[in-house]
């Protein structure tokens, strides 16, 4: 049986390279790949502590529904960065100030 602390490490591992990708990246497309990493390390929190923690189903449950979260999340992003690249021919989001009012 794995112990607890290699999941939290596996998990503090990609909640750090998608906060330095959320931080570093100018384009629309690896910083919604950056999120999705941060919602991953949750997932793997939750299942994990559920797990070793209580013993119930509640930490899936919970993880389930964050992924269903992120599923809503990426199609509504990625219409907006549809909608940038047909107006701007780019999907830097330096230049996504034009899409405001």
């Amino acid at each position: 049986m794995i112990p607890l602390e290699h999941y939290l490490i596996v998990a503090a591992a990609l909640f750090s390279l998608g906060l330095f990708g959320l931080l570093t990246r100018k384009n629309a497309i690896n910083v919604l790949m950056s999120v999705e990493l941060i919602f991953n390390s949750a997932n793997i929190n939750l299942v994990a502590f559920s797990r070793f923690v209580s013993g119930d189903a509640t930490g899936q449950l919970f993880a389930l529904f964050i992924i269903a979260i992120a599923a809503c999340e990426a199609a509504v992003a990625l219409a907006i960065v549809m909608s940038l690249y047909r107006i701007l021919k780019s999907v830097s989001l330096d230049e996504a100030s034009v899409l405001k009012g």
